[in-house]
Parts: structure tokens; C-alpha cells; sequence
């Protein structure tokens, strides 16, 4: 095993290093430029269309806003809780600042991928509309770039037994058996997490996007309620850790407490690289969900899609990160999970463990519902139809699997982390090459709207 893992970890560092980082943000900032900062200046807009989006629009199996709901039920998960205590313990509090400019630049990636699955999407033996960057690479590039999209569909699938089930089922898992109120163990929240997770599955990307469209909604407001309790009740600091998480993120963070001090590298790579876990925008994942949508117009799902990373990362994130930091959570020497619930408990005794681990609960849940869209998709393009049911079994014998794998939680994180970036490389690829037509669908469609 400590073979395996140091291979891997070998690979970590190769893929999530300088090139990486400079790929994912500089995607983002060339397609923002390219945009003329349109997911900024159109963010207004984009919520206007989300509320409408919560009726169908055109062709499609879904609502626009339920296929948000759907990508979001995929990205708010362990790494708004688990994430971003990961990025902090490892990288100091500069990584939250890295974060956040993983996710401006990521709204423009999230838009372009959401433009183009709707654009090049197309419609399987079974009627229902499909589409991603495994799709946007064969019908919108020319054939001797198909290899990359079925090297997408390749990483997908495994990346979301990764990333989209064993590591949201082990930190679940964690989080409930540490709790000393609770202490549930590993077996029995992964059987009844893999028991609903299989009634959902039964009705496919229906019946998902209609749980996530009630589920994410209900649980992201009521998490965001409580963070905010934990910042009014140290509002006093919250300008010293603004202050300390943008200072921190140029210069080397010194060890105190149980932190062990951070160099600038750390701050930014695991900053961004947990910013990307998060909010997947460069990943080509939620592009998957959005293909979905009942609509007739790729940008105005684009305009919804956007607003994941900004509601994922810029939002939901940012309440945890303030709150490890303004508590003091940051210096104990905790990681994961456990780091978030000490920031929440600080705060709300007898409250905030509970409530970081019911979050978790829900959010990991909806994250392996979201994630089996994703993972389904994408064996569905490599082996067709027939592939979709042995998929959905496996997808939820995984869960109980991952639960219990207490002692393996880095070595799942460290797999999961690694095949994120896998992941990306062929869809920000393609996003490069396709970016004059996002340009061009986004300039006709609002020179039309004025």
C-alpha cells in the first residue's frame, strides 16, 4: 500500500503542479477576458433566469433550475465542509483567498461548459438528451480529437468513485462515528446511505433532479443560517481574518499552535486545488447535468450554470473558511471535517458539531446522487445503453465500501484529488479550442436582447 501511495502521490504532484494551476486559472481568466466579463456583469441576469428556469424552456428532460439544482447537489458536498478545512490546515488561512479566485475566474468556466453541452448535445436510444465535454469534443472539434473525448469519459467514470462517492460516503462516515453524540458506525451509515441512494437512482436524472431541487435549496440555506450565527458571534474578528487570509496568501503562513506553518506554494496549490473539488468548474462535470435542460438557448443555461460556482465556492465555502479562521479552529492541528465541526462547536456549544454533521450528511448524499449522473453519463458514451444499470449497481455497492475505509480517508482523498485533474486536462483543452464559438453565441444572444 505505501508503494501504491507514494506512486500516486507521485502523480499528485505532477498533475496538480505549477502547469496545472496555471491551466485552470488561466482558462478561466482567458475565457473571462474573451467574455468581456460577462458572468460578472451579468450576474443580475443570471439569477433572473434561474427563476424563471424553474419551468421548462424547451427540449429537454429537466427544468433549467433543476438542472442547477442537480450540479449543485454534485459540488456541495465534503468540500465546502471537508475542503475547505482540508485547504486550510495544509495551506493556512492565505488558501481561502486562492479559493476565491479560483471561483471568479470559474464562473467564466462554468458558463462556457454549460454553453457548449447544450449546444453540441444530443439525444441516446432512449430519448433523453446527453451531452458534456465527451460530446462537445466529438461534435464540435474535428474527428482526430475524439480520442479526447473518450479519454474524459474514461477519467469521469473513475473519477466518480472517487470524488462523487467513496470520499463523500468515508467523510460522512467519519463525521458521524466521531461524533461523540452520535457514534454511528461506518457499516450502518454507509448501508442506509447506499439504500436511499439506490430508491433515487431507480428513476434516473428525473427523479434526481427532483430531489435535488428540493434537497439543496432546504440544506444549503439552512447551513448558511448557522454559519452566519458562528460570524455574528465573533463579528469582532471577522476584519483581522480578512485581513490575515489576503496578507497570507503572498507570504509564507509561520507555524502556531497545532498548525505546522505553510509556504506560499501550499497556500496556492491546495487552494485552488480544493477550490476545484468544490466548485468543479474546469472538471467538465456539471456540463453533464446542464445538457439536460429543458431549453432552447445554450447561453441562457450558461447564465444559470455560472451561478453554481459563484453559490458553491464564493458563498457556501467562504461562510465555512471565515468561520474556521475567525474561531481560531485554524491553529489546533485538526484536518477535515473535524476541523469545521471544532470551528462550529467553538461557537455554538452543544450545537455546531451537529449541525457541521448533519450538513455533511446531506450534502455528501445529494453529492452521490449528482456524481451518478455524471459517472452514468459518461460509461453510457463509452459502452452505451446497456452499460447503465451494472453502472447503477456498482455506483451503490461502492458507498458502504467507502464508509467503512476509515484508515484509508488520505489515500482516498489523495485518489480523488488526482483524478479531478486527470479530468480536467481534456475538457480545458477543448474549452480553449472551442472558446470563438462561446464568444460568438454570447455576443449574438445579447445583441438580440438590447
Amino acid at each position: 500500500m505505501e508503494t501504491i501511495t507514494n506512486l500516486i502521490s507521485g502523480l499528485n504532484g505532477i498533475v496538480w503542479g505549477p502547469l496545472m494551476l496555471v491551466l485552470i486559472l488561466g482558462t478561466g481568466l482567458f475565457l473571462m477576458i474573451g467574455l468581456k466579463l460577462m458572468p460578472l456583469a451579468r450576474l443580475g441576469y443570471g439569477f433572473r433566469m434561474l427563476w424563471r428556469g424553474r419551468e421548462e424552456q424547451g427540449a429537454g428532460e429537466i427544468s433549467p433550475f433543476n438542472a442547477l439544482m442537480t450540479s449543485l447537489s454534485a459540488t456541495i458536498g465534503t468540500g465546502n465542509i471537508a475542503g475547505v478545512a482540508t485547504a486550510i490546515a495544509m495551506g493556512g488561512p492565505g488558501a481561502l483567498f486562492w479559493m476565491w479566485c479560483t471561483a471568479l475566474v470559474g464562473m467564466a468556466t462554468k458558463y462556457a461548459e454549460a454553453v457548449l453541452a447544450v449546444k453540441y448535445r444530443e439525444v441516446d436510444e432512449r430519448g433523453n438528451h446527453v451531452g458534456g465535454p465527451m460530446y462537445y469534443i466529438k461534435n464540435g472539434l474535428s474527428a482526430k480529437w475524439a480520442w479526447l473525448g473518450t479519454l474524459f469519459a474514461i477519467f469521469g467514470a473513475l473519477a466518480g468513485f472517487g470524488i462523487g462517492n467513496t470520499v463523500q460516503a468515508n467523510s460522512v462516515a467519519h463525521a458521524l462515528s466521531e461524533n461523540a453524540g452520535l457514534e454511528i458506525a461506518p457499516v450502518v451509515t454507509g448501508i442506509v446511505m447506499a439504500v436511499l441512494a439506490a430508491l433515487v437512482l431507480i428513476g434516473g436524472i428525473r427523479r434526481i433532479a427532483e430531489v435535488a431541487g428540493k434537497l439543496v435549496p432546504l440544506m444549503a440555506i439552512a447551513y448558511l443560517l448557522c454559519g452566519l450565527v458562528v460570524l455574528v458571534l465573533n463579528a469582532g474578528a471577522i476584519p483581522g481574518a480578512v485581513v490575515e487570509i489576503v496578507g497570507e496568501a503572498f507570504t509564507s503562513t509561520a507555524a502556531t499552535g497545532g498548525f505546522a506553518g505553510a509556504a506560499v506554494w501550499a497556500a496556492i496549490r491546495f487552494g485552488v486545488a480544493r477550490g476545484i473539488f468544490s466548485n468543479e468548474a474546469g472538471l467538465g462535470s456539471a456540463p453533464i447535468a446542464h445538457a439536460s435542460a429543458a431549453t432552447d438557448s445554450p447561453v441562457r443555461q450558461g447564465s444559470v450554470a455560472m451561478l453554481g460556482t459563484f453559490i458553491d465556492t464564493l458563498i457556501v465555502c467562504s461562510i465555512t473558511g471565515l468561520a474556521i479562521v475567525v474561531t481560531g479552529a485554524w491553529t489546533s492541528g485538526e484536518t477535515g471535517a473535524a476541523l469545521s465541526s471544532m470551528a462550529f462547536e467553538r461557537a455554538l456549544p452543544g450545537v455546531g458539531g451537529y449541525v457541521v454533521s448533519l450538513g455533511l450528511a446531506i450534502f455528501a448524499f445529494t453529492t452521490i446522487l449528482g456524481w451518478s449522473v455524471y459517472g452514468e453519463r459518461c460509461v453510457e458514451y463509452l459502452f452505451g445503453i446497456k452499460s447503465i444499470t451494472p453502472f447503477r449497481v456498482l455506483w451503490v455497492l461502492m458507498i458502504p465500501v467507502g464508509a467503512m475505509a476509515q484508515d484509508y480517508l488520505k489515500f482516498v482523498w489523495l485518489i480523488a484529488d488526482t483524478l479531478n485533474a486527470l479530468m480536467a486536462i481534456p475538457n480545458l483543452v477543448a474549452l480553449l479550442l472551442l472558446s470563438p464559438v462561446v464568444f460568438t453565441l454570447t455576443r449574438e444572444y445579447f445583441n438580440r436582447q438590447e
